[in-house]
């Protein structure tokens, strides 16, 4: 968006040789860089079609949209992808140029008259309403506006854009022959030097040669694809500090621009800068407001409607950074304005928010079941997909049938379909791979899982890329490592850890979610092979991106190391906690773990209310996996309490098991203080013959 001050009275504005001339509404700057694009487009409709084969044609027609969108680019580099698509184009190009540089300003007037041909005759070599011939014309009206004065700098930058493209060009020529001499010598350090000193250079001459302004339009188009990358593949936008630094260069000339204000908000929240995000988000609903693009397009409503998206959107970031009573404070006035300007679609957001702060209270579900309904009413199917989602979750917690959750899930993947709703599809498949880890049924998740992984996305980032780095695609690979962790597989297991790390730098905003999955498999893996001092160095890196798993392993590691009045006090602790937030899971865990600090104390009979209790909200929540855990601890209980039966010979008590192949580990010594061995703990169990988990085995079967 155009300053206030620009769409007042004409301010032309030079910088670093680029004439800013933002007149009357044309929000364009006629730079070197677009003259030599202009040159292109004169020499392709001056070329005959028999001296272009289709494929160059094709090429070239494929390279015009990112120049004529994207910002400007050295010389050097605009030849170098010109002569990719049509190498005799490119020599066109060059020549014309250079005669035009190093001859008279006339010659560039007369080049920008011969340029309104193009649009003359019964057959015009460019239509007027195409995408070509809207830059030629906003080219053409743009320089006209200009005064003699920046047309002569418009030239002599023009000239200095030459010549630093011929310097780079000699540059690299004498760098190819460097390079193959040095290359026959075998001599790698000059080698590395020189690579060095070109890549230094390189950076100087774009800095200083396209430091200037970008236009409206380049503008729209770098904010646009840099928001795109953010939300589908983070990778391949520019890091966090680079791109913060371009939009600061953009709100230097154009401190009113408010999506840039808004993708810095964006930009902010990877790293996790509350205090820089809000500064951002203020100030997009502060320039949404000031430049009046909101009343222009809504009426009187305008203003009313980005001050009340304003608190909705600041109670989403607090909600975001934990800081749950503010968020509810700035969700109220959200409510309150939407309610006076009766918006009932952000009165739909609001309560969907209501949800998310409230969702730890008894009755949340019932909100969450009339946001559904309104959402439907008013046709929002994304809110309601979203609210199907929340209340699958919900209903998984509350230990509902698999079958039910599963054919609500069916109702909303009618919705994503029909809708095209590409985000909410792999979020409704990594939730499945969720709930079916959740119950036990690892074969139904790996499923899920490995679906998931195989989809190509509706929405490619680029040509070549058929999946983004969403956080469903996380979801998915790090269930997938904990699924072959728990089988004993930790090579596979760490095969995808490191296509994790790949695809989701450390400094992504989803690098969190691997980075828990490879510490609690590495602490697994440490706890099998006895090493509790590596395990106990892990636990602060568990404690820091998950509190409730760092104090569980703590407890773990505390027990193993026979410090055992230390590892009861920790699980009492958790034990309350976890039940006063309804985390049924780690509850069994923590039930599981105390357990196994009664018997190990040589108190079995202790350990049995424990573990019936632990049995019966397995059964009641429909946890599988943790009840088949559960019967395997509370069968080691009951014989433990029978030491006449210990003492018998391994081989008679494997005899009278159903599961003796795989259980012949479990029982070949008795049991003492000094031996780590007892239940098979999540993931840190006794280890058979192949490798693998005992209780492993005895779910799935030993390979």
């Amino acid at each position: 968006m155009a300053s206030v001050h620009e769409s007042l009275y004409f301010n032309p504005m030079m910088t670093n040789g680029v004439v800013h001339a933002n007149v009357f509404g044309i929000k364009d700057w006629v730079t070197p860089y677009k003259i030599a694009v202009l040159v292109l487009l004169n020499e392709m409709g001056r070329t005959g079609e028999g001296a272009v084969s289709l494929m160059e044609r094709r090429r070239l027609n494929q390279l015009l949209l990112p120049l004529l969108q994207g910002p400007d680019i050295t010389l050097s580099k605009l030849y170098k992808l010109i002569e990719e698509s049509c190498p005799q184009l490119a020599n066109s190009v060059q020549i014309r140029i250079k005669l035009m540089a190093e001859g008279e300003l006339k010659d560039m007037e007369q080049f920008f008259d011969d340029l309104t041909d193009s649009f003359s005759g019964t057959e015009p070599e460019v239509h007027k309403t195409s995408v070509v011939g809207l830059f030629l014309r906003h080219m053409i009206l743009a320089y006209s506006k200009l005064s003699f004065s920046q047309v002569f700098k418009l030239y002599t930058a023009l000239q200095q854009y030459f010549q630093n493209g011929e310097k780079k060009t000699v540059e690299d020529a004498d760098m190819e022959l460097t390079n193959r001499e040095e290359g026959e010598r075998k001599m790698e350090k000059e080698e590395l030097d020189v690579s060095i000193r070109f890549v230094l250079f390189s950076s100087r001459e774009e800095e200083v040669s396209c430091s200037g302004p970008l236009s409206q339009k380049q503008a729209e188009f770098f904010l646009s694809q840099q928001a795109s990358l953010l939300k589908n593949d983070e990778t391949k936008a520019l890091t966090p500090a680079s791109l913060q630094k371009e939009l600061n260069n953009l709100l230097k000339f154009n401190p009113d621009f408010a999506e840039a204000h808004y993708l810095s908000y964006l930009n902010n929240l990877r790293v996790q800068d509350v205090f820089s995000s809000t500064h951002s988000l203020l100030h997009y609903f502060d320039r949404l407001i000031l430049t009046g693009a909101e009343s222009k397009s809504n009426g009187e409503e305008g203003y009313g409607r980005s001050l009340r998206y304003a608190a909705l959107n600041l109670a989403a970031l607090h909600c975001r950074f934990g800081h749950y009573q503010q968020a509810e404070l700035a969700l109220q006035e959200a409510i309150r304005i939407a309610q006076e300007s009766n918006d009932h679609v952000c009165l739909q957001h609001c309560l969907s928010w209501l949800y998310v702060l409230g969702q730890k209270r008894s009755d949340s579900y019932v909100l969450l079941e009339h946001s559904v309904k309104k959402a439907v009413h008013f046709g929002l199917p994304y809110l309601a997909s979203l609210g199907i989602q929340s209340l699958v979750q919900q209903r998984a917690f509350a230990g509902k049938t698999a079958n039910k959750l599963m054919d609500a899930l069916k109702d909303s993947d009618l919705l994503h379909w029909k809708h095209s709703l590409s985000e909410l599809i792999d979020i409704s498949i990594a939730q499945k791979t969720a709930i079916w880890r959740l119950y036990g049924r690892s074969t139904m998740a790996l499923q899920q899982a490995q679906m998931l992984l195989s989809m190509n996305s509706l929405e490619s980032v680029n040509a070549g890329v058929q999946q983004n780095n969403t956080e469903s695609f996380a979801v998915a690979l790090c269930h997938l490592a904990e699924l072959h962790a728990e089988q004993g597989c930790f090579a596979a297991a760490s095969e995808v850890l490191k296509h994790l790390k790949e695809r989701f730098p450390p400094n992504s905003q989803h690098a969190q979610l691997w980075m828990l999955c490879d510490q609690k498999i590495q602490f697994d893996r440490a706890m099998n092979d006895g090493k509790y001092h590596l395990a106990d160095s892990l636990v602060t890196g568990i404690t820091a991106l998950n509190s409730i798993e760092g104090v569980y392993r703590k407890a773990v590691v505390l027990q193993a190391q026979n410090q055992m009045s230390e590892a009861h006090k920790l699980l009492q602790k958790l034990l309350i906690h976890c039940q006063k937030i309804r985390n049924t899971e780690m509850v069994i865990s923590v039930l599981l773990s105390a357990a196994e600090l009664y018997w190990r104390s040589s108190s079995p009979t202790s350990a049995l209310p424990v573990l019936l209790q632990a049995l019966a909200l397995s059964k009641e929540y429909r946890l599988q996996y943790l009840a088949s855990e559960t019967v395997l601890n509370l069968a080691f209980a009951q014989l433990w309490r029978q030491p006449s039966r210990i003492s018998m010979k391994p081989r008679t008590i494997l005899q009278r098991s159903t599961a003796k192949s795989k259980s012949e580990m479990l029982f070949t010594s008795r049991p003492d203080s000094t031996t780590h061995w007892g239940r098979p703990r999540r993931g840190t169990g006794v280890r058979c013959s192949s490798g693998s988990c005992i209780r492993s085995c005895l779910l799935t079967g030993c390979p």
